[in-house]
Parts: C-alpha cells; structure tokens; sequence
C-alpha cells in the first residue's frame, strides 16, 4: 500500500540535522527536477523580498519565510514525518506509532510537495515555504513543472498493490495515475451528516476532513492493514469502524475509485 499525502502549509523549524543532501532523498529520479526547483527559489529569496513575497504569497507576518528559503541549503534538516506538523499531521501522530505501525508509515507514506516533488516521511529536509500553487519566474507553475518527472517514477513507487490518495487538490494536480495504476487508486472524501429537521444533510468540512484523513491512516498502520485494492480498503475501513460508501468500480476505466468516509460527529 502507498499513500499519498499533502503536505502542511506550516512546518516545525529548528532542525539539528546535517545540511540538506538533494542526492540523498528518495525517489532520486527526482533529483533534477528538485535541483532546479531549489536553485530558482533560493535565488529568488536571496534578492528582491518584496517580489518573493508576491511570487509566494506571504503575507507581512510571513515575511520571515523568505530568508528560511534564502539559506535552504546550510539550514539544519530533521525528518520530513517531522518537519510537516498541521492537523493531518496531529491526527495521524507519527511520533506515537509503534514498532511495526511506525515502519508500515515509512515503507508506505510518500508526502508531495512543491519544492521536492514527493519525499518518504525519513528524507532529511529543511523546513521551507513553496506550496505547489506558487509559480516561479523561471520555471513557470510548480503544479504542472512535476508532473511529468513525478510521472516517470511513480509506478514503480507504486509498486502492484493499492494506492490511497488523500492529496488535497493543488498536489493531486502534479501526478494523476492512468490506466491500471488508476483502477488500483482510491481517493477519499469525508462527509458530515447531520439531521436538520428531520432530513439527513452532508457536507464537507475541510479542518475535519484532514482529521480524519490523519485518524483514519493511524488506523490502518495501527491494525496493521494491508489491504491490495480499493475493494479491500473498503473493507478493512469498515472493520475500523468507518462508515464506507461508494465502493464500487468507476463506471469509465481507467479511473480512481472514489470512497466517500461519512462521519456524524466531527
């Protein structure tokens, strides 16, 4: 099983790891890709900080976050499980999984991410500020500039088994997976359903999705879940107490299945 998350839009700071060794992060298929990304941006960052700003967003109270990109390349690094924090992040609790439940995470969870493409939870990054929304003057849209490099080095990521999509999104825009590897994918949705006058009413709530999103990938590790399609997935979510709808094959091949998880309390 590999899972495909989103990163966090705030990250920890204060790593005390080595500086950043590009070659030394997984999926190295992606260190030419990552290489220019990193080169652009911190140039960018060491210059003009009005420009940087509006290239990446900020806000004044983030103006801090251009010279954490400047110095990119001598900052102390931590594991990327702990550079990414937020509310997936809290729920899905890295740091409490035991043993087994710990080394099903970092053989299974691959976080996507506009500065590196994907990185595994043990890749050794620092912590930076480049959603995959930004734009860079050189390299154009980061959204569509990983999609073709993603594109080379995910089947074999992905091995046969199941792949669990939980991208938000501006992520799952870098990488779709076609033909079979897509009949093997499933996405996530949860809805809240709550009664209003008598009638059941669903909505989606973006805090609580990625709550349960993080809860409902803890689960899986913590049961020591292995399920190979979005059939079994199904399953193994309900044996977990889920409510599972919608698991049944796309009508048009070649498509992600689609699971709605429908939560009454949030």
């Amino acid at each position: 099983m590999l899972v495909l998350l989103p990163p966090s839009e705030g990250k920890a700071t204060g790593g005390t790891g080595a500086a950043l060794k590009t070659e030394s992060l997984s999926l190295p298929g992606l260190a030419e890709a990552r290489e220019a990304v990193l080169t652009e941006l911190v140039e960018l960052c060491s210059g003009d900080e009005e420009k940087a700003a509006e290239v990446l967003g900020l806000s004044p109270g983030l103006r801090g976050e251009i010279a954490k990109n400047a110095a990119l390349r001598t900052a102390g690094t931590r594991p990327a499980g702990e550079i990414y924090t937020g509310v997936l992040y809290d729920a899905l609790g890295l740091a409490t999984l035991d043993g087994p439940a710990r080394k099903a995470a970092e053989e299974s969870l691959l976080v996507f991410s506009g500065l590196w493409g994907a990185v595994r939870i043990t890749d050794a990054i620092p912590s930076y500020r480049c959603s995959m929304g930004v734009k860079l003057p050189g390299i154009g849209a980061l959204g569509a500039y990983w999609r073709e490099p993603v594109a080379q080095v995910m089947p074999a990521a992905a091995g046969d088994g199941l792949v669990l999509d939980l991208r938000s999104a501006a992520y799952a825009a870098a990488w779709k997976p076609k033909g079979e590897l897509a009949g093997r994918t499933a996405t996530v949705r949860v809805l809240h359903a709550k009664t209003v006058n008598g009638v059941e009413k669903r909505s989606v709530v973006s805090h609580f999705n990625k709550a349960t999103k993080g809860r409902l990938v803890r689960d899986l590790l913590t049961a020591g879940a292995r399920p190979s399609d979005p059939a079994e997935l199904a399953v193994a979510l309900r044996d977990l107490g889920y409510t599972v709808e919608g698991d049944t094959p796309p009508a048009k091949g070649g498509k992600p299945w689609a699971l709605d998880v429908v939560v009454s309390e949030l």
